[in-house]
């Protein structure tokens, strides 16, 4: 498929649904790494890798979605020591290594990784990106996050995150740089390979970028030749009101993690009225809710799978990871104490989810950590290929999401029972597709070509430069 081609349309009611993973044995599942059928630990071997990115394929899954974090959850009791000896997201390794090794299995497939802007310089990471969608043959998507860990900001010799908005300062333009790299520096027709002439690329069709900013100073020209989709496809992740403006700008599909349909209805509307004033479509930016899933052939083995992963489930774990998404010290505070909202340098999204974006809903402490301590800050659901289906459906109506981010209990069963148990059900209903459509990642997730849409920032920052260019 060229850039000029349009992939067949993704038909309106389809979803959307990622294996939402983690380069790491613990997740957003706390204590299940003990659970005897969990094989989380093999996560240092590229078999274990090479075997999901099959089975997420057989189950025509759109993507692996990759989470990630560059430093340690110690903000519980103000120590890693919980996060260490409960593996709460630690130890943790470098999610993009992973990809190539998965894309070689695979042909549909696609990557979304997740990586922050807050802690390498954007130049050599639009070469790594760059690569990825080469080796991938344009299947790869970045997740695009500012961090919430002051840990990783101090290991970084910095003193401390930068406060919540203006990290979307630094967002906007590490996005426009990379942007001018991927997108204005080669012509697409740069790369000659004229073997009489002795000239792989014409130097005329190369141009530096000239950005010098706030924050970021890049005079030259991309080192990478243009890939098939040039601008990896972005999501997005935060429903904060920095957020949604950010991806009313940024975000071709968009990550939120809402406890419950109210909230998450609210979040929908939010970010399609925000995508709707800044000119888009917002039709064409799918939002997807975290969610676990627990599939069984029947409802009754389903509840004795789930009854098996509670036996196993780490309320200290849920608390650990809590604490480092909202910034709050959650054992300082009595279990029964309900949390109100407050301020935070973190994610400021999950405080509001768990505060006051459902004013029908208080949370104790307590509550909190029942809830997060399986799938994390999202709802679980369990049942039969249909109770789930049925379910998933209900999600969708009274919200308006178009698919989920499928977080695991445990690791292969949750991912293989959605592949072979509820895929099916799904299909059936029409609800999910039969086959992968051609192009890239970007073309098979919105319908569209495999560039990026004019409306987005990067197609008019692209559409102004050429156009400068041929003027």
């Amino acid at each position: 498929m060229t850039l000029n081609e349009t992939a067949a349309s993704r038909p309106a009611g389809e979803l959307i649904l990622n294996a939402f993973t983690m380069n790491s044995p613990g997740h957003l599942s706390p204590g299940q790494w003990r659970h005897p059928k969990d094989a989380s630990h093999r996560y240092l071997d590229l078999d274990y890798w090479q075997e999901l990115a099959r089975t997420a394929e057989a189950g025509l899954l759109d993507a692996v979605f990759f989470a990630d974090v560059l430093g340690m959850y110690d903000v519980y009791d103000g120590t890693a020591d919980a996060a260490l000896r409960g593996a709460i997201q630690v130890p943790v390794n470098d999610p993009l290594q992973l990809i190539p090794a998965m894309a070689a299995v695979t042909e549909n497939l696609g990557f979304g990784v997740t990586a922050s802007v807050s802690f390498e310089h954007p130049f050599p990471f639009a070469r790594r990106m760059s690569t990825l969608d080469h080796l991938t043959n344009g299947r790869i998507g970045w997740n695009v996050v500012t961090s919430y860990l002051s840990s990783g900001a101090l290991n970084l010799g910095l003193t401390g995150q930068q406060a919540h908005d203006r990290r979307y300062d630094v967002a906007e333009e590490y996005l426009e740089v990379c942007y001018k790299l991927w997108e204005t520096s080669w012509q697409d027709d740069a790369v000659i390979r004229d073997v009489q002439r002795g000239i792989y690329t014409d130097p005329s069709k190369v141009h530096p970028i000239g950005h010098a900013g706030e924050f970021f100073t890049v005079p030259g020209m991309h080192l990478s030749e243009p890939s098939l989709q040039r601008s990896p496809f972005i999501f997005q992740a935060g429903a904060s009101p920095r957020g949604v403006q950010f991806a009313a700008r940024h975000a071709e599909a968009v990550f939120v993690a809402a406890p419950s349909k109210r909230v998450l209805a609210k979040q929908v509307a939010a970010l399609r009225n925000a995508l709707t004033a800044s000119g888009r479509d917002a039709a064409r930016v799918p939002i997807l809710n975290q969610q676990l899933v627990i599939v069984g052939e029947t409802d009754a083995e389903a509840k004795r799978m789930l009854d098996s992963y509670l036996e196993y489930a780490d309320p200290t774990g849920a608390l650990v990871l809590m604490s480092g998404w909202t910034g709050i010290d959650f054992a300082a505070l009595d279990p029964n104490e309900v949390l109100t909202h407050q301020e935070s340098n973190a994610l400021a999204s999950v405080v509001s989810a768990f505060t006051e974006a459902d004013p029908q809903k208080q949370w104790t402490i307590r509550e909190i950590a029942d809830y997060a301590r399986l799938g994390g800050d999202g709802p679980v659901i369990f049942g039969s290929p249909e109770t789930v289906a049925d379910q998933l459906e209900a999600w969708v109506a009274e919200t308006g999401v178009d698919g989920f981010n499928l977080a695991a209990a445990i690791v292969p069963e949750t991912f293989s029972n959605i592949a072979h148990l509820l895929v099916p059900e799904l299909q059936k209903r029409g609800r999910f597709k039969k086959e992968y459509r051609t192009g890239s990642l970007r073309a098979k997730l919105t319908g569209g070509s495999d560039a990026v849409d004019s409306a987005h920032a990067a197609g008019t920052l692209r559409d102004a430069a050429w156009s400068a260019t041929r003027g």
